[in-house]
Order: structure tokens, then sequence, then C-alpha cells
């Protein structure tokens, strides 16, 4: 993941080569060369996805393709929040890898403490899923477009969730092989520590506009970004919200950068009259 970046942009190669020495650990090499088993963790994929989302930042501008002023807006989805941050300017890249650290690390531990999972309920109404949740004690964690909603909880719960679900006619019901309960109450010790490591560290204004996962909505002060970054946590994620604000707000074409495309999917299934470019690698800057 990002070896082409690595080896094309002098830009990005910077980013890679600095993340190293903040870190302390060789993160290109894990991103290049795995092992996959540890690239997934979360104290590690956090980390490896927020330098790769900025080196493909840094190789657009490196070309061109990103006018000085920086875009006009930005959003991402969970970590890509702390992203869309460092794009900003909320902070530098240095300071947004340490964050970003962080945050991996202490979900890192709160997942190893409890037993959590989570589940895909696709082509139901939110309503119907929250219903679903209150019953069985369980949160829905991400609503991701219409008709794919995210659910997290204990494991026990959110498996007798699915099995009741698929029971009552929810046609695709789908456990997810994740490493716990992100966005829910069984990551509050993560959010308390992350609240607190966030404290002293300075928010500057944003140079452009930031939607935030907890509202959808555009968020400017300081304060509440770091706010917005703390309650995320254990927050649902509103990233159908986030999509269409930034709409509403004159975004587009939307730029996803980062790997797999995901959130083109996640746009079409939101609005087909949308045009998305999802950059994953170098030979994606002559798209």
């Amino acid at each position: 993941m990002g070896r082409s970046l690595h080896d094309s942009s002098p830009a990005a190669r910077a980013l890679y080569e600095e993340a190293g020495g903040v870190l302390g650990w060789d993160l290109a090499k894990l991103s290049f060369e795995g092992p996959e088993t540890t690239l997934t963790e979360t104290k590690a994929c956090q980390p490896a996805l927020y330098v790769h989302g900025l080196a493909l930042l840094s190789a657009l501008r490196e070309q061109g393709k990103i006018p000085a002023e920086d875009p006009r807006l930005v959003l991402g989805l969970s970590l890509g929040e702390v992203t869309a941050c460092a794009a900003a300017g909320v902070f530098d890249f240095a300071t947004g890898l340490r964050i970003v650290a962080e945050r991996g690390r202490l979900m890192q531990v709160a997942c190893e403490q409890t037993t959590g999972s989570m589940a895909a309920v696709i082509g139901e109404e939110p309503a119907a899923v929250e219903a679903l949740c209150a019953e069985f004690g369980i949160e829905a964690a991400n609503f991701n477009a219409p008709g794919q909603i995210i659910v997290s909880g204990e494991k026990s719960r959110v498996t007798d969730a699915v099995t009741a679900a698929k029971a009552r006619g929810m046609k695709k019901v789908m456990p997810l092989n994740v490493a716990g309960a992100y966005h829910s109450r069984l990551m509050e010790p993560a959010r308390a520590a992350f609240e607190a490591y966030l404290a002293p560290i300075p928010f500057a204004g944003p140079r452009c506009q930031i939607f935030t996962n907890t509202t959808g909505q555009a968020v400017s002060n300081p304060a509440d970004i770091k706010a917005a970054l703390v309650r995320q946590v254990v927050s649902p994620v509103r990233w159908e919200q986030c999509m269409r604000s930034a709409a509403a707000a004159g975004a587009g074409p939307f730029w996803e950068l980062g790997p797999g495309g995901v959130l083109a999917g996640l746009a079409r299934r939101t609005d087909k009259a949308w045009v998305v470019t999802s950059f994953t690698e170098f030979s994606d800057l002559s798209a």
C-alpha cells in the first residue's frame, strides 16, 4: 500500500520518511511488505491509512492537480476525519500522525479488553435498524449510505441480533471480521483517554470547510473540531449526511484519497449523479 507513491513522488516519499521518525518504527516497510496480519491491527492500520491519504494529497499538489489555496472542503470517514483535519491545516502532518497513533493504540487496547463485534445491515430503513439495536442492547455505528448501516456492540448481542434479524425477514445481515465494537460504548475507555491526550494539543482554525462524522455538518471552531474527534470514538459515523452536506455546500467532483475505492461506492449508493474519482496509487494521479 503506497509503494508506488513512495517510489515515484518525492513529496510522498518525504512523508513516509518523516513518519518513520515520528513513530519510531518503519511504517513504510510495513505498508509495502506487510505482513497483512500486522498491518491490519488497529494500532498499525490507522497510521498507515493517515500517511497514505496525505501522501496522495502531497503527490497531487506536487503535480499541480490541487490549487495552492487547497481543497474547498474536506471530510473523512472515521479515522479519515483526522486526515481531513491535517489536510485543512488544523494541525501539521507530524502532530496528526501522533494523534492517529495514540487513537489507534487506545482503540486497540479497548478491543483487547472487550469482546466486541459489528455487523452490516443492508437494505433496511434506519428506524428498523435502530429498533433492532434497542431490543438487543447494541448500537448503530455507521450510517454509511441509504440501506447500508453498521451495528456494533458485545459480540454475543450482535450475534443474537443477526440471528433475529434474519428470522424476521431482514434479507442481508452480515457479521463483519473486525477486531472490536468500534463507535460504540465499548470504546468509552479509549474515548476518555483520547480526550485527555488531545487536551494540551493546539488546534488551529481550518483553512477550508470540514464536515464532522458526529453530526454530518460543517464544524469550524478549533475547540469544536477537537470535541468532535473525541466524541466520534463512541458515536455513530453519519457518513451519508456528511456527503449530503458537502454536496449541498457545493462539493463536486469528489476526490477519494485512500485504498479500495470504498467511499466512491458509498457515494454511488447515495446519489448516482455525484462524480467521484478515487486515487490509490501513483498511476491514478494521471486520471
